[in-house]
């Protein structure tokens, strides 16, 4: 037996590794897990040119086996063991990578998925171990060695007897603590989900011998259950994502995407991907078809699994999903990541963007089809997401705009139903200069507005805004197709030619008086009052000035109190000149002001009401509706 120590520096890293880099304890069956299959990965790699490992390494795996009475967990493979000098190298020496420099012998051959890389995985058994025992012989040796430590002190070498290649890893699990439960790790049912959870697609069978109850009577006679021990495989090793999809059906996908991402319901869409390329990775991803419990409160987490050659490093990485996607579920693998020594974080994330901005890609091409070729089925994503959608265009100073705004559909005047902008933008006449739409409550309410009327007479659909954030939306948009967007009630919306100015401009010249008066009736309330270019057959709207339109101005009214003023919108009540109540009006002006003012105030009140805007005085309101049906 040979005692040796390891170096200071060593057991610094130990200590530190064992107490800071891994953040839960059950990291550690999966780093043992990763490096047998590594140790099975290069006896595989070798048996592709060497015929005499090829016949012993037909049934190469894990295996994993508990020992309650003496408190072990032992994983076992029939990989390619250790020499003295590697097992000197590997574990004496910490952060001294076996399977890094292996790998480094490839000549980048693909056939190796081998993700340990910097030695100190292994060492991860001490969080849970007082005791590790490494029993290992390599593949073409006649010697066994024996590799034992409790941790800091050091550790001893000597030979043993092992009758076949590969590695044995025994566990002496710590005592149970009042702040740890260590035991639990001797429970079958802990060991099976943790490599459900950690290791479920490593591309090995890791196999455990079980105790189950069978009926052991022969066919037709009565049941006689017993207790008998069998070999149970715990790993699905093939992924679905990495199956043909001949193998794996969207009945299929559907089912993992429920048991997996505990959904009831079927995914709206299914998208796999398998890109090749400077960075290559396998991704299927879905989005459901109802809100995901908690989708719009501060808790929800967006992120996708990330999974390194089968093994999963992290359950929900969020940099694989921007903002305005954040609903889509899903995994990604890939062996092409730069990770950190505790597998879990990412040392460089120059893969991670490329991964991130293919996916991306994809799942805009594909939601870009289903709105094209499955119209019905767009609608019903829509009304779950499409808030999350516009969110995109506006958040982030708008730097995404350009990625989701062939996604954004609106409610149109065109039979009320969905469009896109390309297909509003492709029916517009000829004469028709800007994209026209009008903001509000609901589709319903908008298209009885009195401002779409003139709108609508010309011909011209306009795209109805009932989302708070739209406006924000259309403003960030700024032009589609080297076309504008207008509000119908806006003073420029182009919907009158030069002779009707003219003829307006003479109309408000003669009422100029009139107006003033209005605005004085009203006060603060209205910007100023003017004859109106766009109303037909109803007496009265209220349009804006300024960039500060009346659907923010009822968004910013919801927001918390700062302390500082909220904007708003400096408001233009508009009068129909043609309009009996407008007669009514002027005559009341020229023989008893008193009588106009009540009716200008309720024009405003009116107004206010189309608007969706509350009445300040709603019993003044009531009394002068009173006095005026009294007289």
């Amino acid at each position: 037996m040979r005692k040796k120590s390891f170096k200071a520096e060593s057991k610094r890293l130990l200590d530190l590794m064992i107490n800071s880099i891994y953040t839960n304890r059950d990291i550690f069956l999966r780093e043992i897990i990763s490096n047998a299959s590594d140790a099975v990965d290069k006896l595989h790699y070798i048996s592709l040119t060497d015929e005499s490992v090829r016949e012993r390494s037909a049934d190469l795996g894990i295996f994993i086996s508990v020992d309650k009475e003496n408190h072990t967990l032992t994983v076992s493979d029939n990989g390619i063991g250790m020499d003295e000098k590697e097992l000197e190298e590997n574990l004496g020496t910490i952060a001294k990578s076996g399977s890094l420099a292996f790998k480094s012998q490839l000549d980048n051959t693909e056939d190796a998925d081998i993700i340990g890389q910097f030695g100190v995985g292994f060492y991860s058994a001490f969080m849970v171990a007082d005791k590790v025992t490494v029993i290992t012989r390599k593949y073409n040796s006649d010697t066994s060695l024996k590799w034992t430590s409790e941790g800091c002190d050091g550790y001893t070498v000597e030979e043993c007897q092992k009758d076949t290649f590969g590695t044995d890893i025994i566990m002496s699990i710590k005592p149970d603590s009042d702040e740890e439960k260590y035991s639990q790790f001797l429970e079958r049912y802990t060991i099976e989900g943790l490599i459900k959870q950690y290791s479920d697609y490593i591309r090995y069978p890791i196999k455990m011998e079980v105790e189950t109850t069978k009926n052991t009577a022969p066919e037709g006679e009565e049941p006689k259950y017993e207790k008998v021990r069998e070999i149970k495989t715990l790993n699905s090793m093939v992924p679905i994502w990495a199956r043909p999809k001949s193998e794996a059906s969207d009945e299929d996908c559907a089912e993992y995407y429920k048991s997996k991402f505990m959904d009831f319901s079927d995914p709206l869409l299914t998208i796999r991907q398998n890109a090749d390329g400077l960075v290559s990775y396998k991704a299927m991803l879905f989005v459901p078809s109802k809100v995901p419990y908690g989708y719009f409160t501060k808790d929800f987490e967006k992120g996708l699994q990330l999974y390194s050659s089968g093994v999963l490093i992290m359950d929900k990485c969020e940099q694989l999903l921007p903002d305005h996607f954040r609903f889509v579920k899903g995994v990604v693998d890939t062996a092409d990541l730069s990770l950190n020594i505790s597998r879990e974080l990412l040392q460089n994330d120059r893969q991670l963007k490329v991964i991130a901005g293919g996916i991306e890609k994809k799942i805009k091409s594909e939601l870009k089809k289903t709105m094209d070729n499955e119209p019905e089925k767009y609608a019903e994503f829509w009304k779950n997401f499409g808030i999350q959608i516009k969110y995109g265009v506006v958040s982030d100073y708008g730097i995404y705009k350009d990625a989701v705004i062939d996604l954004l559909v609106f409610r149109s005047s065109l039979n009320n139903g969905l469009t896109s902008l390309k297909d509003y933008v492709l029916r517009m006449p000829e004469n028709q200069q800007y994209i026209y739409y009008l903001s509000g409550e609901s589709a319903e309410k908008i298209s009885q507005l009195p401002q779409a009327e003139l709108c609508r007479d010309k011909g011209y659909e306009i795209l109805y805004l009932t989302d708070d954030v739209d406006e924000f939306v259309i403003s960030g948009i700024g032009k589609f197709q080297e076309k504008e967007f207008k509000s119908v009630d806006a003073e420029d919306s182009g919907l009158v030619s030069e002779d009707e100015k003219k003829a307006l401009e003479e109309t408000r010249e003669t009422n100029k008086e009139l107006c003033e008066f209005v605005k004085a009736a009203i006060g603060d309330e209205i910007a100023s009052c003017v004859i109106s270019e766009k109303l037909k057959s109803k007496p009265v709207f209220i349009s804006v000035l300024g960039p500060v339109t009346l659907e923010m101005e009822k968004y910013f009214s919801l927001m918390p109190d700062d302390g500082n003023p909220k904007p708003k919108a400096e408001k233009v009540l508009e009068l129909n000149p043609d309009h009996a109540v407008f007669k009514a009006l002027k005559s009341a002006f020229e023989t008893d002001k008193e009588k106009a003012q009540k009716i200008a105030k309720v024009l405003h009140c009116n107004a206010r009401l189309i608007a969706g805007l509350p009445i300040e005085n709603p019993v003044e309101f009531s009394d002068i509706i009173a006095e005026i049906l009294a007289d």
